[in-house]
């Protein structure tokens, strides 16, 4: 008998960002496409993200930002997952990322910048991408 793998992502809104609408509309077309989304709600620390994506074993990592401080908070989230050896866990962004960040952001790790318009099939498409190249890797 084999078992049908599900792709397990954490949605999270990293720092003090209380708008979490984009967030929601994110989180429930991962869930209709047929993934197992954790949606960790707002004004979430780095430390936070990381051991809820420890916890949960998630396959990708989806952050939601409106606030301006990705280059702040990103940083800590990947050391935290670096402290963890978690670093084959792919991380996606989404908001308001202006351009001038998105080539740093890219170096830093992330694997995937979305902004407001973006379809919803896109981005389940690149994280079920995402999925299967790091349980490839596995």
């Amino acid at each position: 008998m084999t078992t049908q793998y599900s792709v397990r992502v954490l949605v999270a809104k990293p720092g003090l960002d209380g708008h979490d609408r984009g967030a929601k509309i994110i989180a429930r077309a991962l869930r209709d496409a047929g993934m197992d989304v954790i949606y960790t709600g707002i004004r979430q620390t780095p430390q936070m993200i990381v051991e809820a994506a420890l916890q949960e074993d998630v396959d990708v990592i989806g952050l939601s930002i409106l606030s301006g401080a990705h280059m702040d908070l990103f940083p800590q989230i990947f050391d935290g997952l670096d402290l963890n050896e978690m670093r084959d866990v792919p991380v996606i962004a989404g908001g308001i990322i202006p351009e001038s960040d998105r080539v740093a952001l890219g170096e830093m790790g992330v694997s995937a910048i979305y902004g407001p318009g973006t379809p919803t099939t896109d981005i389940v498409e690149r994280v079920r991408e995402l999925a299967a190249e790091r349980q490839a890797s596995l």
